[in-house]
């Protein structure tokens, strides 16, 4: 056991101290919005907007700059989700949660896109096209951009893009060296798949309720 710790500890020789405690926090408060998330918490935003800055800081230094973009796309569309959540209908009743409608397929469909094509531009100008890290990071940036945005609309299906997003980033955290931010991702797989279940039994309560 003592060999796997020594494995995993000596991925960050070299590595400043301030970048480790800050990634930890990071974690920390990344695992309790989605925590909130699932459970349909509005703490889900500020909790999210702490780890968003952190690791818009920590993935600059790194050079993951697909994943630095999400973060910056993060924090804001926590302030927006943060707005969006709170807010009511004509009879005082908060946003509910739905499924996509076929506009809002096309809308996923043109962000991601768009994404892809915007961060492969950052790439290019910062001359980073140089490992395979970064076109799997272009891809990943693409997912969660739509997740987020769906999330920030209360839409089911972001825990999907969520969940395949997840599943990517866990090895390629990990072979970036990053490796608490690597098991964080395996445990945002965990939630999000319970997410999704939480969700799609709320949805169906409502449906039934109407």
């Amino acid at each position: 056991m003592s060999h796997i710790f020594n494995w995993l500890f000596s991925q960050y020789q070299g590595v400043e101290t301030h970048l480790i405690v800050l990634e930890l926090l990071g974690v920390f408060f990344g695992f309790l919005s989605v925590w909130y998330s699932k459970q349909e918490n509005i703490l889900v935003y500020p909790t999210g907007i702490v780890s968003t800055a952190i690791f818009v800081y920590i993935l600059w230094v790194f050079s993951l700059l697909g994943d630095m973009l999400i973060n910056a796309y993060y924090f804001l569309m926590s302030i927006y989700g943060w707005y969006y959540w709170t807010r009511k209908d004509g009879d005082n009743h908060q946003v509910l949660i739905t499924k996509m409608t076929k506009k809002e397929h096309m809308w996923s469909v043109a962000i991601f896109v768009f994404t892809m094509l915007f961060v492969a531009v950052v790439y290019v100008i910062s001359d980073k096209f140089d490992n395979w890290t970064a076109y799997v990071d272009t891809i990943t940036t693409a997912i969660f951009f739509v997740g987020m945005w769906l999330m920030a609309k209360k839409k089911l299906e972001n825990w999907t893009y969520w969940i395949i997003g997840d599943i990517i980033s866990v090895p390629l955290y990990f072979y970036k060296g990053l490796i608490f931010t690597s098991f964080q991702y395996l445990l945002f797989t965990v939630i999000a798949i319970y997410g999704y279940k939480a969700w799609r039994k709320t949805l169906s309560n409502s449906q039934v309720a109407a």
